[in-house]
């Protein structure tokens, strides 16, 4: 990204380990369930201030919310220049945020936090014969409004040193097995260098992006680079504070992908390449097993030297309903 963001002079402040251990049951102070030093009373008259206008699911989500962040402020005695490291790290994800960029997305990637989201929204049954194609975050470089492309046409532009790869598949009903026609399959991976095209000032503009529309009889297929593994940004909060955890901040090669389609829910994934050395550590915990694919080599073909096939599978709202399965109806702008 161009341009330099200022970042807090200090992100986390130093904690006393001794002050902590002083308070409470093996260095834990109270929390709101338990007899507590600070107000007892407090939680549950912010709570009850909610008012009678308020859905119910409002009124649930956001009482259990207030009741986990007071229990955490007390449970770890939260101090004032502790809160305020962590407002200032938020407004600072927020100034860093716009249509190319969501370092607020990507500080929640970082604790697994979308991940987790991710897997309590389409969590299928264990003893399912046959699921969708699994999801996994959408990431924080995204796009809007990506080309759309001819099938069989490329996405890479201006790069002559990747792995050039023919990718192809169908997208399928998962009941049924059905080819899906008019499904839009919106694609987009990094570069050899690591860096998605808005964050590299070489790249032409919406390079190694692309949206495809399936016809009658389901089929897809565009060429691509084999993706290569890279490092989160370390030039905001996210990147900070995977440093002050200690943690590394690869992700394994991926490639993204929006699947839409009239009549049925919207898949968010991504494809994994197994040859990568941080496929088992993914810094923002993204990988399933079943997302995990294998380039195969291929000849004869002068704009490929891989091949990948991968068929997507989509749940239909109906049948989504006679599963009893959940999940977001529409995505975000």
């Amino acid at each position: 990204m161009s341009g330099k963001v200022e970042q807090p002079l200090q992100l986390v402040p130093e904690i006393e380990p001794d002050h902590r251990a002083a308070n409470g049951v093996n260095g834990h102070a109270e929390s709101s369930t338990t007899t507590s030093r600070f107000d007892p009373h407090f939680t549950d008259a912010v709570i009850n201030a909610t008012g009678p206008k308020a859905t119910p699911r409002m009124r649930k989500v956001i009482a259990s919310l207030t009741r986990h962040l007071h229990d955490f402020l007390r449970e770890n005695e939260i101090k004032i220049d502790e809160y305020m490291a962590a407002i200032d790290l938020m407004n600072w994800a927020g100034r860093m945020s716009d249509a190319k960029r969501n370092e607020g997305q990507l500080l929640s990637d970082i604790l697994g936090i979308e991940s987790l989201v991710d897997e309590i929204t389409y969590k299928l049954a264990d003893d399912a014969k046959d699921a969708p194609t699994a999801t996994a975050i959408l990431g924080p470089f995204w796009r809007q409004d990506a080309p759309k492309r001819k099938m069989g046409d490329t996405i890479v532009f201006g790069i002559d040193d990747g792995d050039n790869t023919l990718m192809h598949g169908k997208v399928l009903d998962y009941h049924t097995s059905k080819p899906i026609e008019n499904a839009e399959l919106d694609v987009w991976h990094t570069a050899p260098n690591g860096l998605y095209e808005q964050q590299d000032p070489n790249q032409v503009d919406m390079n190694l992006r692309g949206r495809f529309t399936t016809g009658a009889d389901g089929t897809y297929s565009f060429y691509c680079l084999r993706p290569t593994s890279y490092p989160v940004p370390n030039d905001g909060p996210a990147g900070k504070l995977l440093e002050l955890l200690d943690r590394h901040p690869m992700r394994p090669a991926h490639i993204h992908f929006i699947i839409t389609a009239p009549g049925y829910k919207p898949l968010v994934t991504q494809i994994f390449d197994r040859r990568d050395k941080h496929i088992s550590d993914d810094s923002v915990f993204a990988v399933k097993e079943s997302l995990i694919v294998d380039f195969a080599p291929k000849e004869g073909d002068p704009q490929a030297q891989f091949d990948l096939q991968y068929d997507f599978k989509l749940a239909s709202y109906e049948a989504a309903k006679k599963d009893g399965m959940n999940g977001a109806t529409e995505l975000a702008p």
